[in-house]
């Protein structure tokens, strides 16, 4: 899409930030079967966006920043940056904590005996992972303001499972202070989830001790884009080559 539009305008065409960005540490990649290793999937633009952000606030140089940032949404990424590059995180699609419509991880050896149950195509498994899942599951609703609303209604399921959301995210960010051996600048949450009051509230009581925490509501994937590109066309960053491979027919 990029280059066709340069192509079309006879304009540079840039990618920024692309969820498969890769800067993964070697250790990051294990997970315990050679057949499966972890990949980097995350809400990458993002997070570096927001993280950019953060270093403005902090008067500090991206690049010399250790920041645990945390994409809230419906997905959910949990990063660690170390100067300015993600060392680790969450598969964002199927790996750490549930969010408001996906499962998260899962108990492998009953996710295992489900998936093989013939109750369900591997379609529908995906569909129930990725949109079914989470608070979908639970409360039949992916929307965060109803599921307050139940809490504020006194609906005890909703609190619980809400909570143990919030729960699951603090658990991951701990994780990503682990990564960075625990030389954390600040705590980044941003996220349409980061607009609620009640999750930001949870889980500075998880996550405090840790380091500062910092919020930034929202996103602007945009303006991120177009950030990202003025920054090399500033002579900010150089631009990255991706050579064209040509095979023979």
């Amino acid at each position: 899409l990029a280059f066709g539009l340069g192509w079309d305008y006879h304009l540079p065409s840039f990618i920024v930030d692309p969820p498969s960005v890769d800067e993964f540490s070697r250790i990051a990649r294990y997970s315990g079967l050679p057949e499966l290793p972890r990949r980097s999937l995350f809400h990458a633009l993002n997070v570096k966006a927001t993280a950019r952000l953060a270093a403005k606030d902090l008067k500090r140089k991206y690049d010399q920043l250790n920041l645990i940032i945390a994409h809230l949404g419906g997905g959910i990424s949990v990063a660690a940056m170390h100067k300015g590059k993600v060392i680790d995180a969450n598969n964002a699609l199927d790996s750490g904590p549930f969010t408001p419509e996906r499962s998260g991880s899962l108990p492998v050896f009953d996710f295992a005996e489900w998936c093989l149950s013939g109750k369900n195509t591997l379609d529908q498994i995906k569909k129930r992972m990725v949109g079914g899942g989470g608070l979908a599951a639970y409360l039949n609703t992916n929307d965060c303001k109803e599921v307050e609303k139940m809490i504020e209604n006194e609906n005890k399921e909703a609190k619980a499972v809400y909570d143990a959301m919030i729960y699951q995210i603090a658990c991951e960010i701990g994780k990503r202070a682990v990564a960075l051996k625990g030389k954390v600048d600040a705590i980044v949450l941003t996220g349409g989830l980061a607009h609620s009051e009640y999750v930001i509230g949870k889980l500075k009581q998880w996550v405090s001790f840790i380091a500062k925490v910092m919020v930034y509501p929202g996103q602007d994937e945009m303006k991120a884009l177009a950030l990202g590109s003025l920054r090399v066309l500033r002579g900010e960053e150089e631009a990255k080559t991706y050579p064209e491979i040509v095979e023979d027919e």
